[in-house]
């Protein structure tokens, strides 16, 4: 419990005194976390919508790809994107492999099946015959897609904040493809595991905690939004 407590000490530290490490890291975590979700959005609801509404040869296999997926051993998803972006690798000359590039597309191929998953069973809930008046009313494409949007709004929100809360709390790959750079790829997760191999407890614990409070603090702006469209 002392390590604890001193933890929270150390963190209240580190927020008084605006430590300029702690802010780059808490940053560069938020930035690559940010480009990871925006990417498993914009791949990931197409694809489940996709899943939800058509039926295609195949499509069976394709969805238990995607439950699969949901599953996926981030270290498994880490060690595909480092051979593929090694500098022998099929990507080595793009020389993205310890970049934040290479960490924020490791964690796009972890939070995309779970949008995709989320997204294709909030649309599949939407009635059909809801859906049928949709087209008998002639919409057009984008006026149908919207309005599927809009229906299916809660189920997306439910995507965006599981997309959001495994890219920001992931390790495993961030170190593979990251290397924990100081200054470049080190973000608050391999920051935390860093301190707590070099046996600085109070200081892992303390950016443990910043973590805690940035994911909250982000979540409850999901939260706050879906609660509201939900009351609405």
């Amino acid at each position: 419990m002392e390590f604890l407590w001193d933890g929270v000490r150390e963190a209240i530290k580190l927020w008084l005194r605006g430590d300029a490490e702690i802010i780059e890291i808490t940053l560069r975590t938020m930035g690559i976390a940010a480009v990871a979700t925006a990417m498993s959005l914009a791949v990931g609801v197409p694809i489940g919508a996709v899943l939800a509404l058509k039926s295609f040869p195949g499509r069976r296999p394709v969805v238990a790809l995607v439950n699969t997926g949901m599953g996926m051993p981030p270290v498994v998803v880490g060690l595909v994107v480092a051979l593929v972006l090694w500098r022998s690798g099929p990507l080595g000359a793009l020389e993205l492999i310890y970049t934040p590039w290479a960490m924020a597309l490791a964690q796009f191929l972890i939070a995309a099946p779970l949008v995709v998953g989320f997204s294709m069973a909030s649309i599949q809930q939407i009635n059909p015959r809801l859906l049928d008046q949709i087209v008998s009313l002639g919409a057009s494409r984008p006026q149908f897609l919207w309005l599927i949007v809009r229906e299916a709004r809660l189920g997306l929100l439910a995507a965006l904040m599981a997309g959001f809360g495994a890219v920001i709390s992931e390790v495993g790959a961030a170190l593979m493809v990251g290397g924990n750079i100081a200054g470049e790829t080190r973000v608050l997760t391999t920051a935390t595991a860093l301190e707590t191999s070099r046996g600085n407890f109070e200081v892992a614990i303390a950016l443990g905690i910043v973590l805690l409070v940035l994911s909250y603090a982000v979540n409850l702006v999901f939260t706050s939004v879906q609660q509201q469209r939900r009351v609405a």
